[in-house]
């Protein structure tokens, strides 16, 4: 198991991440518009860098949903290898088979 105040933090990354999206998706591309004056590009960028920085997506890390593994993690099952090989081998994961040639 990781520890709790890590896995709490990377939650609260992930509520403000999707909270803040559209504000910073707004922001991006007014600072990437070219028509625009270069002052309000300017203030824009000045409004993006004071947003908090857990605001951003790339700040989420990806976790094991039961143990909060950070490493190893399969996206398409949202686990870590060790919780994806256990739940495969007891065939709590539809669809998963272990191979055998």
């Amino acid at each position: 198991m990781a520890k709790a105040s890590a896995v709490n933090r990377n939650n609260k990354r992930i509520k403000l991440s999707t909270g803040k999206a559209a504000t910073r998706a707004k922001l991006k591309a007014t600072i990437m518009n070219q028509d625009l004056p270069i002052e309000e590009r300017f203030a824009a960028s000045l409004k993006l860098a004071e947003m908090p920085r857990n605001s951003a997506k790339t700040r989420v890390r990806n976790r094991c949903a039961l143990t909060g593994r950070p490493r190893s993690f399969h996206r398409k099952f949202n686990l870590c290898r060790n919780a994806l090989r256990k739940l495969a081998s007891e065939g709590q994961l539809p669809g998963v088979v272990k191979s055998s040639w």
